[in-house]
């Protein structure tokens, strides 16, 4: 059984264990360390508001059940997050694991279910920065008016996320973090300058990636901002979703502007889009083990089992079946 917590609950809890610093944990007086209820597991974490508006935190904790975190809807800062080993389900995006990290923009985030798996052992890195101390990098309106930056600020708009690939660069400055060979206000220094070279690799990958579609640019940023809505509906509302005129309606756009667009600016279809969040929460699913096959087919929103078996297996390179008996995809997530 998924034991299933508030967020508020949750942080209550970690904050309230009892936590011994282990040896191989150095801790300096701007630090602080957070346990793990017994009853949930072992480990710790530990991190520090770095700047105002800029925390970086560490985990390193092994859970003994499987457990969920319900968020509700909130604003959000920019954040990223490396798991170095573990992975992370979430309902809203595609699973973290020690090849795709997340990137986040500031704005509104919708509700999400966030759940941790037993057996494995997390280990990951997590930096949030509040919008106004990214906004001071921005010299000029040239800089702050291009598309990638205006995607980190949506304000009350849903926020953008990226799922960038872990580069073996990103990997070792996630690790120099960890293993910062500094103490004290030399060891703070260091760790800011660690936390803004990752964004600057974070957004020159992103950047790169974005060159590669030559056609995005000629989207109007209104256009851009609807198509992101759109794609935010489709991640809550897969299981039963609109049909695209519905969709089209919802956001603003005329039926062919969304399909059209959606394709330009995500290099896949809607169709695509929802088919692969399908999957993606049935993986999730199965790996809970207390569901049929048939089950969670149906509450994904595939009607036809063999439909839903052929496009687990063009997915993940498993069948569902086998997915709930446990062995890992042979594809990558």
């Amino acid at each position: 059984m998924t034991l299933i917590f508030t967020q508020s609950d949750w942080d209550g809890l970690h904050e309230q264990a009892p936590v011994t610093c282990p040896d191989n944990i150095i801790l300096d007086e701007f630090e602080e360390i957070t346990g793990v209820p017994d009853y949930l597991g072992q480990g710790y974490g530990w991190g520090t508001e770095l700047l105002p508006g800029v925390w970086l935190n560490f985990e390193d904790i092994e859970y003994r059940q499987d457990l969920g975190v319900k968020v509700s809807a909130h604003k959000h800062p920019i954040q990223m997050t490396i798991f170095l080993s573990g992975f992370l389900d979430c309902n809203i995006h595609p699973t973290f694991d020690c090849t795709r990290s997340y990137l986040s923009g500031s704005g509104i985030s919708p509700a999400y279910l966030e759940q941790y798996r037993d057996p494995q052992h997390l280990t990951f890195v997590n930096i949030e920065i509040e919008p106004d101390v990214m906004e001071s990098f921005f010299l000029n309106d040239r800089q702050r008016q291009s598309d990638l930056v205006k995607q980190l600020f949506k304000g009350e708009d849903w926020k953008v996320s990226f799922y960038p690939r872990v580069t073996p660069a990103m990997r070792s400055l996630a690790l120099q973090m960890w293993n910062a060979p500094y103490r004290g206000a030399a060891k703070r220094m260091y760790l800011q300058g660690k936390v803004f070279e990752l964004l600057a690799m974070y957004l020159d990958l992103i950047a790169e990636d974005a060159t590669r579609n030559q056609s995005a640019p000629s989207l109007k940023p209104e256009t851009i901002a609807r198509l992101h809505y759109a794609r935010e509906i489709l991640t809550t509302q897969f299981a039963q979703p609109l049909s695209l005129p519905q969709l089209a309606q919802q956001v603003g756009l005329t039926h062919r502007s969304l399909q059209r667009g959606f394709q330009t600016l995500f290099s896949m279809t809607v169709m695509d889009y929802l088919q692969q969040r399908r999957l993606e929460q049935a993986k999730q699913l199965l790996r809970q083990g207390d569901r049929t096959v048939a089950e969670v087919a149906m509450r994904v929103g595939y009607g036809h089992l063999g439909n839903f078996a052929s496009a687990f297996k063009r997915r993940f390179g498993i069948t569902p079946s086998q997915c709930l008996a446990g062995k890992r995809a042979i594809k990558a997530d």
